[in-house]
Formats: structure tokens, C-alpha cells, sequence
């Protein structure tokens, strides 16, 4: 064996040897600690949506419309306070008008139709329409199928009005 050959082969040894040491080391460690398991997290908690109570829906005892007629306008006049004319009106109305409301025994408006219309104020036609309806449900006719009631409206050129069922009179 020549000088070169037998430094190689002394190279080959080494670097094995290097090598079985390196594994023999690595064998001798201790392992990597398992991964942690963390607690499972806790179950999400289901509540259950709490249903809101159905409205109780106004009822009206009335026997007839003239009686259902005030309890009408007295929803009205819950709904829009602001829009009352407070006192007395004035000699001088802008628009009056009479109306009828069919109301239906769940208190929803069926039909509304004009009996005297203030036809030189149709704007004044439309916002006591979409009052009346907006208004809707009215309180329920307990002791009737349905109702056809009639109202007085009279309307202050401020936009603001009282119904002659509930009106303070007039100067």
C-alpha cells in the first residue's frame, strides 16, 4: 500500500468513525419533549335566541263606531304628539276634512275613503292618508268583526291638526 492509499483509506476511517461518534451522540440525547398538549378549549355555549314577546296589540271595547271612533283618535294622537295643535284653533283652518278608516279585527286599516276632502290641499290629502295609515294597528275591535269609523280632521297651515273627536274647540 502506497503512502497516498493508505492516507485515504485513513481519511475514510476517520470520517466514518466521525460519523459513528456524531450518530452514537445524537442517539444519546434525550428526545424532544412531546408537544404540550393545551387544554382543549372549552365548547363554545350555545344560548338559545330568547323570542321577544308578541306586542300586546291595544284593544278597543267599543260596541259600535261612534265608541271606536274615540279610541282611534286617541292612538292617533299617541303617535303624534308633536303634530297636534296644542288649544284651541284659530277661526281660519287651512284644510278640513272628513274621512272614514275601515279597520279590520287584527286593527290593521282595510280601506280609507274621503267623505268631504279638502281637495284645495291635496298634499294635506296625502300626509293624513299616510298618517292614518302609518298609524296601523290600531287598537283592536274586541266586540266587532270590523269598524268604519269617521273623523273630523282639521288641519293648522303649520301642518299641525286635531281631530274633531279630541279637538279643544275653535276660536
Amino acid at each position: 500500500m502506497t503512502f497516498t492509499e493508505a492516507a485515504r483509506h485513513s481519511l475514510f476511517y476517520r470520517g466514518l468513525g466521525c460519523a459513528f461518534i456524531a450518530a452514537w451522540l445524537v442517539g444519546c440525547s434525550t428526545p424532544p419533549p412531546p408537544p404540550q398538549d393545551s387544554a382543549p378549549p372549552p365548547a363554545p355555549v350555545v344560548i338559545k335566541p330568547i323570542e321577544p314577546a308578541k306586542p300586546q296589540l291595544p284593544t278597543s271595547n267599543a260596541r259600535n263606531a261612534h265608541e271606536y271612533r274615540v279610541d282611534a283618535a286617541k292612538h292617533l294622537y299617541q303617535l303624534n304628539g308633536a303634530r297636534i295643535f296644542k288649544g284651541r284653533m284659530p277661526p281660519m283652518l287651512y284644510a278640513v276634512g272628513v274621512l272614514d278608516v275601515e279597520v279590520d279585527k287584527q286593527g290593521q286599516v282595510t280601506r280609507t275613503y274621503w267623505v268631504r276632502a279638502p281637495g284645495h290641499a291635496p298634499e294635506v290629502m296625502k300626509e293624513i292618508e299616510k298618517t292614518v295609515r302609518q298609524a296601523a294597528p290600531y287598537p283592536v275591535p274586541a266586540h266587532l268583526n270590523k269598524v268604519v269609523y269617521s273623523d273630523v280632521w282639521l288641519w293648522h297651515k303649520s301642518g299641525k291638526f286635531q281631530l274633531d273627536t279630541l279637538t279643544e274647540g275653535q276660536d
